[in-house]
């Protein structure tokens, strides 16, 4: 354990922050306020945390189908695929409805269970292609950044 948290002490606040944005649930919505309280100005943590968040957008939209269906092939991961699956389906209708404009908005909405990797997620698996699904994600995550961004200045700017 004291390794970890030595570990934790030597890398930068910027690499914490990419990491956290990263990370599924947490995203950049978590990254940007753990940025700014690490001491990175609001712009430098948006910043940051966009551009790790973003990291595994072009990996999950490529890569999802293909290792869903080999989970699939287990019956203890395949519950939980078709589960993660049809949950996602069943969240995206609007994304379907309004393809680009509705996966934009569905990222976009700085709300739990959306944001990058449901958006992601539900891209792949309703076939919505690499070159239509990017842009959406990008724009949606950089739109939930600086809605993000300025809520976390503004609690800050009030707590100090």
């Amino acid at each position: 354990m004291d390794l970890i948290v030595k570990l934790l002490g030597i890398l930068s606040a910027e690499f914490k922050t990419a990491v956290i944005a990263a990370m599924p649930i947490i995203e950049l919505r978590g990254a940007i306020p753990f940025g700014i309280s690490y001491g990175l100005s609001p712009v430098h943590a948006f910043v940051v945390s966009f551009l790790g968040s973003m990291l595994p957008v072009p990996i999950l939209l490529l890569g999802i189908r293909p290792v869903f269906k080999i989970l699939s092939q287990t019956p203890l991961l395949k519950k939980w695929v078709d589960h993660l699956s049809v949950r996602s389906i069943r969240k995206s209708k609007n994304i379907k409805k309004y393809g680009f404009l509705g996966l934009l908005i569905f990222v976009a909405i700085p709300l739990p269970g959306t944001g990058v990797w449901s958006g992601t997620l539900a891209a792949a698996l309703l076939d919505i292609r690499f070159k239509t699904a990017f842009p959406a994600i990008l724009i949606g995550n950089f739109i939930a950044g600086m809605v993000i961004m300025a809520i976390s200045y503004g609690i800050i700017n009030v707590i100090i």
